[in-house]
């Protein structure tokens, strides 16, 4: 019985038709992201805040990741914070900070500061104009309106940066959003303020 059921043509077109959606499920969900994670550790921009009334001068003055800078590094940087906020989850747990620096030379970057995420297809880092919203009603808002791609996810997890093109307006920019270009949902965001 087996071997007459082998024989007939509906047989293998359901058997080609079963291995093409495989593939094509395997290729389009990419599971063993799920799994994996991609971390990455970039050196982020030093920026110096300003010293607190109570502290004393020759002490150092901690930078925005809340680290000591020495009195030397806090004279010399000129790097300045634009704005910064700290993720929510939406599709997937997403936590950690982003901010936005105005480095040296005057050029803009974005950084996402202890990122940790699921791996996903297609992730993207997007600033958006879509204010941040818990839950799932804020999952998929942030291709309603203006929004600008900086670059594909380099790593789910850790430190990293993100240039930002001179073009850009950031004022009404207000988000940033760790974007699944594939399922059009976000895995996470976060609120610049």
């Amino acid at each position: 019985m087996i071997s007459r059921l082998f024989r007939t043509p509906l047989t293998w077109i359901a058997i080609t038709v079963l291995a093409a959606g495989s593939a094509f499920g395997l290729y389009w969900f990419q599971p063993w992201k799920l799994l994996t994670d991609a971390e990455v550790a970039e050196r982020l921009t030093t920026v110096a805040t300003p010293a607190s009334p109570g502290t004393p001068s020759g002490s150092a003055a901690p930078d925005s990741s809340g680290a000591s800078a020495s009195p030397a590094a806090t004279e010399a940087a000129t790097a300045t914070l634009v704005s910064s906020g700290d993720f929510i989850s939406h599709e997937h747990d997403t936590s950690g900070g982003a901010r936005i620096v105005r480095t040296a030379d005057g050029r803009h970057r974005l950084e996402l500061v202890g990122l940790n995420t699921s791996n996903g297809p297609d992730l993207r880092v997007w600033l958006t104009d879509q204010p941040v919203v818990e839950g799932r009603a804020g999952w998929h808002v942030f291709d309603d309106g203006r929004w600008v791609e900086l670059g594909r996810l380099k790593g789910n997890r850790g430190d990293q940066g993100y240039a930002i093109p001179d073009d850009v307006e950031l004022t009404d920019l207000t988000s940033v959003s760790i974007w699944c270009k594939r399922f059009a949902v976000s895995f996470g965001a976060a609120a610049l303020g």
